[in-house]
């Protein structure tokens, strides 16, 4: 997080300097004035305005930080692909042991994402949302998710019964309600709290 301390005929024109030494707008930074400009006597013995101008922490950053550390003291090197859109933030991690980093049914996966953003919304005035992905996983994930729910939903309109599928983040419930969407003989919806939020498979009731 860079800071600077400039000086100016006021505290604005002081401010002005500063954005331009650190490139960046008014709404990225913190402002502390150190003093106010004083008036000397007959033009004598005035004194500028002190202002100390620090750049708030970006989530964005902050989040690619959180990753390298906490994969670093996992042992393992990686490379980010990071882009942002809006206030959702997408990382795509790629490297030698990124099996590691997915682990059973993405579950590892799944934990660092919300981990990150926790991170990521400790830096920020607006909600963020994080999107962690590991060599294209999360599209491998959705294919399985997609036949898993159309499976299920058998299941449920074969035996009558409500089928529970297992806690998942709202990314992947959102794949299992958007497969079965249009099934007919069914509904779905989700129970419980985070991050033991799961989907539910309800068959319809015959008349």
């Amino acid at each position: 997080m860079k800071s600077v301390t400039v000086t100016g005929k006021t505290v604005e024109e002081a401010i002005g300097a500063a954005l331009t030494q650190l490139g960046t707008d008014r709404e990225k930074v913190t402002v502390t004035v150190r003093e106010e400009p004083k008036k000397g006597f007959f033009g004598l013995g005035g004194k500028p305005a002190i202002v100390e101008v620090s750049e708030k922490p970006d989530p964005f950053t902050e989040s690619q930080k959180f990753l390298h550390e906490v994969t670093r003291k996992m042992g393992i090197s990686i490379e980010i692909d990071a882009s942002r859109k809006d206030h959702d933030l997408y990382f795509n991690l790629s490297g030698e042991k990124i099996a590691i980093l997915i682990g059973k049914r993405g579950q590892t996966l799944n934990s660092l994402q919300y981990l990150t953003n926790l991170v990521a919304n400790r830096f920020s005035d607006q909600y963020v949302r994080v999107v962690l992905d590991a060599e294209n996983y999360r599209e491998r994930r959705k294919e399985t998710l997609q036949q898993l729910a159309n499976r299920l939903a058998e299941k449920a309109i074969q035996t009558n019964r409500s089928v529970q599928l297992e806690p998942m983040p709202s990314l992947e419930r959102k794949v299992i309600h958007m497969a079965l969407k249009e099934r007919k003989g069914i509904s779905t919806h989700s129970d419980g709290k985070e991050p033991h939020r799961r989907v539910i498979i309800v068959p319809e009731k015959n008349n």
